[in-house]
């Protein structure tokens, strides 16, 4: 939470930063009201405790009500949300909030597209890195409200030997076994293979989990039989939505998206103020 409050103090502070000219020249300070977030298209609404907090940074005394949840449909022209406080607070906060929802409803509606298309199959679909700077801890909760899974949140928090790595280290084995003397006995040991003779090293030198980079589909079923259960299988790379269903099928267990958070776009709200003392 500390992490969201410190995003919204940044956003705000770039869109008002010393004094919003217009608000505070056109709205005494006293002065209250209320408006409504609508839906402008149909969606998957996420992010409504951040527009709360927007608000409630502005004005602790704003009411912020909705009779959704993060994770429901929601049809074009639905009012997402109801909130009422000073109108300084409600204009000053309007873009900042609606930034938020726009862009976490996007990812949660395009994730819940992915997922969708997958279907009723065991195989998990993950998030990657490839997140707006400053908003992963968000986005990946968009991508958990969307009804996908997270892959690790950071560098910190999950062992993931890439190509690079394996360059510089000599090889698959070679890579691996440095990383079995440091790891905790807690973390699993992923390795990023590109051709098979790669999964058969990475398997023998103890890996946990081997994904599968940019293979074709042939590729990938030789891979998960040499596996054979003894590792956790995941596919990545050059991975359509359109082509789920057939990856699914290969047996392996997991398969990361990049596009899941990358290729999201903001869906469209609007604020409209509805009431206003004089």
């Amino acid at each position: 939470m500390d992490s969201v409050r410190h995003l919204i103090e940044i956003a705000l502070k770039e869109d008002i930063g010393p004094g919003d000219i217009t608000t505070e020249n056109l709205i005494a300070p006293d002065l209250e009201g209320s408006g409504v977030i609508l839906a402008k298209e149909p969606l998957v609404i996420a992010g409504l405790d951040v527009a709360r907090q927007v608000f409630e940074h502005l004005d602790p005394e704003v009411i912020f009500k909705s009779d959704y949840k993060d994770g429901d449909a929601v049809v074009a022209g639905d009012m997402v949300a109801h909130v009422e406080g000073k109108l300084r607070a409600l204009l000053m906060g309007e873009r900042t909030a609606l930034n938020f929802l726009q862009r976490l409803s996007g990812i949660a509606g395009h994730v819940r597209s992915y997922v969708d298309e997958v279907g009723k199959t065991k195989v998990r679909l993950v998030d990657t890195r490839k997140t707006t700077p400053g908003w992963r801890i968000l986005e990946k909760y968009a991508v958990r409200i969307g009804g996908a899974h997270n892959h690790r949140m950071g560098l910190y928090d999950g062992i993931l030997i890439k190509d690079n790595h394996i360059a510089v280290c000599g090889g698959v084995k070679k890579a691996v076994e440095r990383m079995q003397k440091h790891r905790s006995h807690l973390l699993k040991i992923e390795v990023e293979v590109s051709e098979l003779y790669q999964v058969k090293e990475a398997l023998g030198a103890g890996a946990d989990v081997i994904m599968l980079d940019n293979m074709n589909i042939a590729q990938i079923r030789e891979a998960v039989g040499i596996v054979d259960g003894r590792a956790m299988v995941e596919v990545s790379g050059g991975i359509t939505k359109s082509g789920l269903k057939q990856l699914a099928d290969t047996g392996v267990d997991i398969i990361s998206v990049g596009a899941l958070t990358h290729a999201a776009r903001s869906v469209d709200l609007s604020m409209q103020i509805k009431s206003f003392q004089t």
